[in-house]
């Protein structure tokens, strides 16, 4: 669960590897003693490469170190029928007797769109519950649309099946089950392929070099990333549609040097996609711009803001936050990284107070996204084992479930 130590889930793992401290200090190439203070609850955290270190040399997902994302917590039981039915929809059955198509007089393509904006609306709220609850439904419709009408109908339907399939590999990424996300958007990519939109195959490996940082696997995310984003640069960088999928890439590349421990090259490439990020301003505006990679200024400068904390640099962190002007379409989810990287940054330089009012803030605009984040309970638990308890901590601890 979110709220157990990642000291205690470090040392369960560590001895399901059969690996002593030793041990496992010398496959990840991460010093005994930052191992044997988190495993004694002297380190609630540890930066992002040091995990991904920790998890290759435990031979496990990141996934498995940091605990369940905020979404559907693993307890070792069958999958609840939601998840069951997202799977089924994601993977129809094999060798099953076609189905006659029904419905078709009902449906239409800006009926499907309709569905799928509200579907990433539920996703970028953290409202994973309910996702569940409709997405079996987009993706039925989606691949009905995909099979039907004349050659063109029948190419913006593969184009809405593949934005449904990629919106379950999201999905299916924040309840950890990657293999699932994996599985999504290889279908996903498939249905870009015969879709009327060049942009969808590039969005959807953005989602796939995700899933691959998810599982440590840092050269093929960066890869892919860098290849997708070379292609959307020769040929489409003169619409607002090419320079955001373009941007999402580019930002994605960073993400996995940062991880791999080159914080320079990967800051370099953010500064590249804050400048490029400009260029939005000075051409027409995406149709419906949910369906299209998250990439504007606020975007690249919130994830500026957590690669600094990542690699330890609080106060540019702080310096980057303070010059953000979130734009009306940054959603929730991104607002909630931001608001908890504020308050890492606010905790690392001693400044309990400001790390509570981060977190208070958070609580009132996404209180879906931070309840079971393991950041925040991280956060948090630091902030009690701190020399000050600023006034609203404890109320904090309680809704986060931290033993106080």
């Amino acid at each position: 669960m979110a709220t157990e130590h990642l000291g205690d889930r470090m040392a369960r793992l560590r001895g399901l590897a059969d690996l002593t401290q030793e041990g496992l200090s010398e496959r990840s190439g991460v010093s005994v003693d930052v191992i044997r203070k988190l495993e004694q609850h002297r380190k609630h955290s540890a930066r992002l490469p040091t995990l991904h270190s920790l998890a290759k040399g435990l031979g496990v997902e990141l996934t498995a170190l940091l605990g369940d994302p905020p979404g559907v917590p693993s307890s070792g039981e069958a999958d609840p029928p939601q998840l069951v039915a997202v799977r089924r929809a994601i993977m129809p059955p094999l060798f099953a007797p076609p189905v006659e198509p029904a419905g078709v007089e009902r449906l239409s393509l800006p009926v499907l769109r309709a569905e799928l904006s509200e579907g990433w609306t539920l996703y970028h709220a953290a409202e994973f519950g309910r996702l569940m609850d409709v997405l079996p439904g987009i993706v039925a419709d989606a691949r009905l649309l995909a099979g039907v009408g004349s050659p063109e109908q029948r190419a913006a339907g593969q184009a809405a099946l593949g934005k449904a399939l990629q919106l379950g590999g999201h999905l299916a990424i924040r309840l950890g089950k990657t293999d699932l996300a994996l599985s999504a958007l290889e279908r996903a990519f498939a249905a870009a392929g015969d879709s009327s939109d060049p942009l969808l195959a590039p969005m959807v490996s953005n989602s796939v070099a995700w899933a691959y940082q998810r599982q440590a696997r840092l050269d093929d995310a960066r890869n892919l990333a860098v290849h997708a984003a070379d292609g959307v640069e020769r040929e489409h960088a003169d619409t607002s549609e090419g320079v955001r999928v373009w941007g999402g890439l580019l930002m994605s590349a960073a993400t996995s040097y940062a991880r791999s421990d080159d914080y320079e090259t990967a800051n370099d490439m953010m500064v590249t996609a804050e400048k490029a990020a400009g260029r939005l301003a000075t051409l027409p505006p995406p149709a419906d711009g949910k369906l299209v990679s998250v990439f504007s200024r606020s975007s690249v400068r919130i994830e500026r803001v957590r690669l600094a904390v990542q690699h330890e640099r609080p106060e540019e962190a702080l310096t980057l936050a303070k010059g953000i002007r979130l734009s009306k379409d940054t959603p929730p989810s991104w607002r909630t990284w931001l608001l908890l990287d504020v308050a890492r940054a606010h905790t690392d330089v001693g400044d309990a107070a400001g790390a509570v009012r981060a977190l208070e803030r958070l609580r009132q605009v996404a209180p879906g996204w931070v309840r079971h984040h393991t950041l925040a309970v991280a956060i948090v638990t630091d902030l009690w084992n701190g020399p000050s308890r600023p006034p609203g901590l404890r109320k904090l601890a309680e809704f986060l479930g931290v033993t106080v």
